[in-house]
């Protein structure tokens, strides 16, 4: 039987390259270069190259094309990626499973009710992986590496380039755009296209002029609730976006104090999460959790021949007054959010230096080390033990190379986000 099962697995994957050179050499195709590391996409994003021709579910997966495998018992194929599921519990051994989803419709459907949340598997293996909480008693430990060259960042799955090697996995790629009045920071899922019209795009971090003020922008609703009053925020007369890819939902903001004095110390942040409620720290408490990725780009309709080449006037909308029943609906969900503010660290006598237990996880002392504790008004029952507790740290350790940990509730495109925040500019905090 352990042959038998290993040798499913094996022609599994086998049949997936042949699948995928074949369409590669078809009439007809376009030809696109994927990164190797690209989890499992969901569908309507572009299918990596070792995920085959029906990793996107789309209608590509016909009965012509799927073979036998699509005839298996349901019972059978369950058990088949459960037992998958349950031996490839890291990268790279987790391609397993994402071969499992890219085998056809029903393969899929099935793999994804059999794979959990990282709040419960502690594993990420499907793009909304990013985008849903961690676990709550282990943190999922990545690494960024920066590129200075071209202004990119990196993030990684795994302990360090050192222990990972060439086995690290690609989570998401973030790339730094300098304007006159602000900083960008655009966030995707590959390396090779930061554009805000690519399907590949996720959301971006921008900052005002000072540097001491950002906000994470979503490029898709963060909850029905939320849906109405964090939409895109457009000034009035200004170059209008292809209504077919709007900017993005701006949900989250982190705020740097000014440090007016110039006392020695490191930065003080305060990160507000409107899309988390403060309760998500509490005992029993939960955060939001997406089940599936929606693509700006295939769900907007299309502009009308009349507005084509027009500018369109559109107002604030947090000053609407159409939107006080959204309002009212969210007014759960966004009175208490979740602060986050970094702990504060200690002087060491002897090093001369302010120091946080990072656990061994940073190496080098850095300016934009950071430890994020929850941070809650007396009136919250929140235990001492809950506000000590670490849900985001960031590290340096060596030239170009950060650590970050997080865990519940935030996700991993939030924390790369507020990680992203410190590689810019900020002489008046400093």
């Amino acid at each position: 039987m352990e042959m038998s099962f290993k040798g499913v697995v094996r022609e599994i994957r086998d049949t997936m390259g042949i699948r995928s050179k074949g369409r590669a050499n078809g009439k007809g195709m376009n030809h696109h270069r994927r990164g190797r590391a690209h989890i499992a996409p969901e569908g309507g994003l572009e299918v990596p190259a070792q995920l085959g021709s029906c990793g996107g579910g789309g209608d590509g997966c016909g009965s012509e094309q799927q073979g036998l495998w699509a005839t298996l018992p349901p019972e059978l194929l369950r058990d088949i990626i459960q037992r998958i599921e349950t031996r490839g519990t890291t990268w790279p051994a987790r391609r397993d499973v994402v071969a499992c989803a890219a085998v056809c419709r029903s393969w899929r459907e099935i793999t994804k009710e059999i794979v959990k949340t990282p709040e419960d598997c502690c594993c990420l293996t499907f793009p909304i992986s990013l985008k849903q909480p961690g676990p709550r008693d282990v943190p999922i430990q990545c690494f960024i590496k920066r590129q200075r060259a071209t202004s990119t960042f990196q993030l990684y799955l795994g302990l360090s380039p050192a222990l990972s090697g060439d086995m690290s996995k690609l989570l998401l790629a973030a790339k730094k755009v300098r304007k006159a009045t602000s900083t960008e920071f655009r966030i995707s899922f590959v390396g090779t296209d930061f554009s805000q019209a690519s399907r590949t795009f996720v959301g971006k971090l921008r900052s005002n002029f000072l540097g001491t003020k950002f906000s994470i922008h979503d490029n898709q609703p963060p909850s029905p609730e939320l849906q109405s009053i964090c939409m895109p925020r457009r000034k009035i007369n200004s170059v209008q976006v292809p209504s077919s890819c709007p900017r993005g939902y701006g949900v989250d903001t982190v705020v740097y104090e000014l440090n007016v004095l110039r006392t020695r110390g490191p930065r003080r942040m305060r990160c507000t999460m409107q899309t988390i409620p403060i309760s998500s720290v509490l005992e029993g408490g939960t955060a939001p959790t997406p089940t599936e990725l929606k693509n700006f780009c295939t769900e907007q309709p299309s502009p009308s021949p009349s507005t084509i080449g027009k500018k369109t006037a559109i107002v604030d909308l947090s000053s609407s007054s159409s939107l006080s029943d959204s309002l009212v609906a969210a007014e759960s969900v966004c009175r208490d959010p979740l602060v986050l503010k970094n702990k504060a660290p200690r002087w060491h006598e002897q090093l001369q230096c302010w120091c946080l237990n990072f656990k061994g996880r940073v190496t080098v002392a850095s300016v934009k080390n950071f430890q994020l504790v929850a941070h809650a008004e007396p009136s919250v029952n929140l235990s001492p033990e809950e506000q000590e507790k670490v849900i985001l740290q960031f590290g340096k350790i060596g030239k170009d190379i950060f650590t970050m940990d997080y865990r519940y509730p935030l996700s991993a495109f939030q924390a790369f986000a507020i990680c992203l925040s410190s590689f810019d500019t900020k002489p008046a905090c400093e």
